[in-house]
């Protein structure tokens, strides 16, 4: 009986562990498998833009309204601040560690590429994390207009 009571308590804490760690699961791995989908990233960053976008109408018209709904006011909060992970996720873990490869400084045109990419990254981070910070609108038209360009540089790969 103590044996079957192990395998329970066993299989449930590592059910509970699996359910902990599972959100990590859907990233791209960060082994070199080469298996890349760039256009499914930039399309993903820009649905993520778009609800990140709709969070803060939504955040705004709550907030204005003369009974506030916190509850809904909260979750917009929280559906804005995920996307934005989201978004940094992506550009740090698939862009940043994977698909951009560090160039030594003297290399020319592939030197300067490289520069502008990661900087043009880094802003969307900039912007991500500031877009967590408030409904500020220019935020969300800063990361359309960087991913646009960045998806414009990859097209010269």
């Amino acid at each position: 009986m103590k044996h079957v009571f192990a395998k329970v308590v066993i299989s449930v804490f590592a059910l509970l562990i699996f359910g902990i760690f599972v959100e990590k699961v859907y990233s791209h791995c960060q082994i070199p498998c080469g298996i890349y989908d760039d256009q499914a990233r930039f399309a993903q960053i820009a649905e993520d833009i778009v609800t990140i976008e709709k969070s803060m109408k939504e955040i705004t018209r709550l907030s204005g309204a003369k009974k506030k709904d916190m509850n809904q006011i909260v979750r917009w909060v929280n559906n804005k601040d995920h996307h934005a992970e989201s978004l940094g996720e992506t550009v740090t873990y698939y862009f940043m560690a994977q698909r951009i490869k560090p160039v030594k400084a003297g290399q020319g045109k592939a030197y300067d590429k490289y520069v502008k990419e990661v900087s043009l990254l880094h802003r969307m981070l900039v912007h991500s994390m500031k877009a967590k910070q408030s409904t500020d609108m220019a935020h969300v038209s800063a990361l359309r207009s960087l991913l646009a360009e960045f998806e414009e540089m990859a097209k010269t790969q």
